[in-house]
Order: structure tokens, then C-alpha cells, then sequence
């Protein structure tokens, strides 16, 4: 088995829950809440994870600054998909918000130079395709 995969699969699972608890917890509690909570969960595994190790934090200006860029785009995109989880229907919101490799895939074409073979190009129509129907 790859390396990768054991650890690919959990993360699939982690993210089926985290869209289920999010729906759950927007039963109680409003988005900028279920945020501010959802913010002390990924604190309390980034210390839980940091605590296990001999970890040494790395020091580089541009690595800084895009893991920065990486924790502000991931909480203005958690906050806005607790809005749209809030107002809409959790199947339809979690299965369009997770096509965001698009995203990736297109802006690594733009900026890192990545080839996109047919395969992927195939996989982008049919992704702007599922948007389309599931809007």
C-alpha cells in the first residue's frame, strides 16, 4: 500500500465529519460561533500534535507567509461554508464546496507552471459541469 493512502483515507473520513458536525452544530449555535469554536478544535490538534514531537519550528520568511495566507484562506473558507451550511442544505453545500481542487488546479497552472493532461482537463469540465447542475 502507499505511504500516502492510509493517511488520505482518514483525512477523507475527518472531512465527512467535519461537514456533518458543522450542519449539526449551526442546529444550535450561529455561524461566527460554530467558527470561533471550529478554530479552537484545529488549535487543540495543532498543540495535541506539537506536544507528541520534538518538533522545532521552521523559520523562513516566504514559508511564514504563505502558511499564514494558508490559515486566512482556509478560515474565511470555513466561515463562509458555515453561512452557506446555515442557509442551505449540507448535502448540496459540502459536495460543491469540495470541489475546490478546481481551484488548486487551475491557480497551480497560472502560478507553479503544472501541466494539465487530458485526464484533469477532462475532470475540470465535468467539475464545472457538477457545479452547473448542482446550483
Amino acid at each position: 500500500m502507499t505511504h500516502w493512502l492510509p493517511a488520505a483515507i482518514l483525512s477523507l473520513l475527518s472531512f465527512g465529519l467535519w461537514g456533518l458536525f458543522s450542519k449539526l452544530s449551526l442546529n444550535y449555535i450561529d455561524s461566527r460561533s460554530a467558527l470561533i469554536f471550529q478554530t479552537a478544535g484545529v488549535l487543540l490538534i495543532g498543540l495535541l500534535v506539537f506536544g507528541a514531537s520534538n518538533f522545532k519550528v521552521a523559520m523562513h520568511g516566504k514559508g511564514l507567509l504563505f502558511a499564514l495566507l494558508t490559515g486566512i484562506a482556509y478560515s474565511l473558507g470555513c466561515y463562509l461554508y458555515l453561512i452557506a451550511a446555515d442557509k442551505g442544505k449540507i448535502s448540496t453545500v459540502v459536495t460543491l464546496t469540495a470541489l475546490y481542487p478546481l481551484i488548486t488546479l487551475l491557480l497551480s497552472f497560472v502560478f507553479l507552471q503544472e501541466a494539465i493532461n487530458l485526464k484533469q482537463g477532462l475532470g475540470i469540465i465535468f467539475a464545472l459541469i457538477a457545479i452547473y447542475l448542482f446550483c
